[in-house]
């Protein structure tokens, strides 16, 4: 089941995309929603109403409270960013960081480039949804934890990341998350293809078969030091590709089984 959240006169609900006119892929015209009442984690109701994808602005399909992310998870981006953020982690120990909730934007919305900081990075990844609050997971529980699947642009402005010992900064700005189109909660998150275009030109093409930490085992890393909430978003890493962003750019990321987000690129 494909989940969005989007705006409509005023008012933010969410609803459940359908394909309505029978042809494939993810062209918004052949796509509407079901909107529901309530929070579709706890009252997923269905009003009736049925309305073009196409009439409504998407938002970011979760509002987190945390942002978790796993740095260093793909062999390939480890080679490239080796003399940025130095060697892989140590064995059974990914790298994590925090973004904060004020950089999540939605689909369509401007990545907005601060001045002076440098060069700017996109970097695509798989995000994970969390559907109920996780602590001291396992392995073999984790995947039961998931609400869902979206696809994340973990942006980066690659000089302030080198230049400070952690990378809250660098990772932080807002606008420097973007989230979307939509939640996908059937989804299995071991074979997935992880794109990015900018301009429509490729620039990074991986998979998550390839994460050194999986999905089970970055999310049951995560909770033995901190507890998830539901709603909030862990992003898994991003493979080797990554490139500078530039004002009047269009950046595309897309997950195989989820969809593609597309943000423009402007000036703060």
């Amino acid at each position: 089941m494909r989940i969005a959240r989007f705006a409509r006169s005023g008012d933010i609900a969410y609803g459940i995309v359908q394909r309505t006119d029978g042809s494939d892929g993810d062209d918004l015209a052949g796509l509407s929603l079901a909107p529901l009442v309530g929070h579709p984690l706890f009252d997923p109701t269905p009003t009736g109403e049925v309305i073009a994808l196409s009439s409504v602005r998407l938002l970011a399909p979760t509002q987190p409270i945390n942002v978790v992310c796993i740095g260093k998870n793909y062999a390939d981006h480890v080679k490239e960013m080796a003399g940025l953020t130095g060697a892989a982690s140590d064995p059974g120990i990914p790298t994590v960081f925090l973004k904060p909730a004020t950089s999540v934007i939605g689909p369509g919305d401007p990545i907005r480039l601060p001045v002076g900081v440098g060069r700017v990075d996109h970097e695509a990844e798989l995000a994970v949804v969390i559907g109920r609050p996780a602590r001291d997971l396992t392995p073999e529980n984790a995947l039961a934890h998931v609400w869902g699947y979206t696809a994340a642009n973990d942006v980066t402005a690659r000089d302030q990341q080198k230049s400070d010992t952690q990378w809250t900064r660098g990772k932080g700005h807002d606008t420097f998350c973007p989230l979307g189109p939509w939640l996908e909660t059937d989804l299995d998150p071991s074979n997935l293809r992880v794109r990015c275009e900018v301009d429509e030109v490729l620039r990074q093409d991986g998979n998550t078969r390839d994460l050194l930490f999986d999905v089970p085992a970055v999310l049951s890393f995560i909770t033995s030091f901190m507890t998830l909430l539901p709603g909030d978003v862990v992003l898994t890493g991003t493979p080797a590709g990554v490139g500078p962003l530039a004002p009047g750019s269009d950046v595309s990321v897309s997950v195989e089984g989820v969809g593609t987000l597309s943000n423009p690129v402007v000036s703060r």
